[in-house]
């Protein structure tokens, strides 16, 4: 079966018994419907919970197949199975994968959250509130500038985007204000996915609501013709912009098909953003459950680094251990194998592309927390190659677990969720990556050379002028969110494995002081996705009930 025929024949729970398994009352919850809630914050006070976080993320991805979030929800299943009082915490879909090349954010086969369809289309409609609420600063912007620019807004220096929930590469770089006097000032514009956007950052990082306002209001939306910043304050509008999404920023209670809680809260990507969902989804599940299962996005070199060393420091609570997701079939990929030759068994292949594992391994035990391998079972897999990955990681020093969710869903990983716990009992002091007074140089340099594995950093010219910017104006204590391929530990998407010898180029900045990040553009990558030749979207339908189909 389909992983949308499996999630509709599932028996879900009133959100109400889900709620209660892990002791929110009905005053802390807000249905949306039978299956959904949002959770009303702050909680009331309640006994200390264990606080265990264990943190998925994977390999670099590929075509072949890694599934992270599967894996992710098969684990919280098995800690269920185990009795232990567990909640997973997921980044929510984004509309343009969904309708694109990825496909739905829920996992898939037995290891998934629900209602899928919702949660993977609009779910409680924090997507919709971010775009608005980023939409209507944007308009505000140009009807200052229209109504007289009292700020002194250099209209060529307003970085401040629109954005859209969907792919859309013809928005890229557009002409606004154009019909004459009464239809505003032309200027050039363009616009960002939605996930990529500030507002989703803050969403995710913000502590409270005063927190969230305070965050907006530091947002710099452009720079006056003196070049000195304007932010949302001066602007006048951060009450505006933070009513917009004051329900959004309430973390979203679901469950999985196994009836476990699970927190479904933001969702930037890891590739043009920080990659990791709200820290009051994160924190919420803390409170109310011992060990909380959350997940990154793409590899370990963007959504966990990113984890690690912008989103910890604000949640003030790094991962007890550290479970990389990994496949035969991706490794034989990144030895060398082509997509259409996956399902042939090559042991050589995957002892070649394992050195991609193994420097996410190194990576990750950089920051001095435990780390465990979870081997997410494909139904072609050999147990010859199968193997070879647990051997390969014994020879350094970590764990390997074969995990079979997406056919058996909890029961296939209590051997890893096992595994996890006793890991997760081996205190260890975290080990920051850099500090807050590094040059920004010296952040990204490494970044760089201790979780990429490249040699250094090349800025361009633009890049270099941003950065004396930045210090002049105090930013440089900020950390950075590099904006990278996520197929590549290189900032080129074709090279796969673990490349050596190679330079990140940096082409420039995007400060974000209501995030309180630099996001560091590098190689070709972009803020605005396209959707491919066959998107997603040619397979999805609706019937006369409203059943959907093709979703994935």
């Amino acid at each position: 079966m389909k992983d949308i025929e499996i999630a509709q024949k599932s028996e879900m729970l009133p959100i109400t018994e889900v709620a209660q398994k892990v002791g929110l009352t009905a005053d802390e919850i807000e249905q949306y419907g039978k299956y959904k809630a949002k959770i009303s914050l702050p909680l009331s006070a309640r006994e200390q919970t264990k606080r265990k976080l264990v943190l998925v993320t994977a390999i670099n991805p590929t075509p072949a197949g890694e599934g992270k979030s599967t894996v992710t929800v098969g684990l919280g299943d098995a800690f269920s199975l185990l009795n232990k009082k567990v909640m997973i915490a997921l980044r929510e879909p984004s509309l343009g994968p969904v309708m694109g090349m990825k496909g739905g954010a829920t996992g898939g086969g037995y290891s998934q959250v629900v209602p899928m369809e919702d949660i993977n289309l609009h779910f409680t409609g924090d997507m919709h509130a971010l775009t608005t609420a980023n939409n209507t600063l944007a308009a505000l912007i140009d009807n200052h500038i229209y109504q007289g620019n009292k700020l002194n807004i250099d209209q060529r220096r307003v970085i401040w985007k629109r954005v859209l929930d969907i792919n859309d590469r013809a928005l890229r770089h557009v002409v606004i204000g154009l019909g004459g006097a009464t239809q505003g000032i032309p200027r050039e514009d363009g616009f960002d996915i939605t996930v990529a956007s500030e507002l989703m950052a803050i969403l995710c990082l913000s502590k409270d609501i005063s927190d969230l306002k305070k965050r907006i209001g530091q947002i710099v939306i452009g720079y006056n013709f003196d070049k000195e910043p304007v932010t949302v304050d001066q602007l006048g509008v951060t009450g505006a912009i933070t009513l917009l999404l004051k329900d959004a920023c309430k973390p979203n209670l679901v469950q999985t098909l196994a009836h476990t809680p699970a927190i479904v809260h933001g969702g930037p990507f890891a590739n043009i953003a920080h990659g990791c969902n709200s820290v009051l989804a994160t924190q919420t599940a803390l409170n109310l459950a011992d060990y909380t299962i959350t997940e990154a996005g793409f590899g370990a070199d963007l959504g966990a680094e990113k984890f690690l060393d912008i989103k910890t420091p604000v949640l003030g609570k790094t991962p007890d251990t550290i479970v990389i997701v990994a496949t035969a079939r991706a490794l034989k990929m990144n030895g060398g194998v082509a997509k259409d030759n996956l399902d042939e068994e090559n042991v050589a292949a995957v002892e070649q592309g394992f050195a991609n594992l193994k420097n996410h391994i190194q990576s990750m035990k950089r920051y001095n927390v435990p780390v465990v391998v979870a081997i997410n079972k494909f139904t072609q897999d050999t147990d010859a190659e199968l193997a070879k990955i647990v051997e390969l990681c014994e020879q350094n020093d970590t764990r390997a677990i074969v995990a079979d969710v997406w056919a058996k869903g909890g029961e296939g990983a209590t051997e890893l969720a096992k595994a996890v716990i006793e890991s997760c009992d081996n205190d260890q002091e975290f080990t920051r990556l850099y500090n807050s007074d590094d040059s920004v140089e010296e952040k990204i340099n490494k970044i760089v050379t201790e979780i990429y594995g490249g040699d250094g950093v090349e800025f361009s010219a633009k890049a270099k002028r941003q950065l004396r910017q930045f210090e002049k104006l105090g930013w440089n204590h900020l950390p950075v969110c590099m904006a990278k391929t996520q197929y590549s530990l290189s900032d080129n998407a074709k090279v796969l494995g673990a490349p050596k010898g190679f330079k990140i180029h940096v082409r420039e900045f995007v400060p974000k002081l209501g995030a309180q990040f630099l996001v560091a553009l590098t190689g070709n990558i972009l803020t605005m996705p396209g959707l491919p030749k066959v998107p997603a979207a040619d397979g999805m339908d609706v019937d006369e009930n409203g059943k959907i189909s093709g979703l994935y």
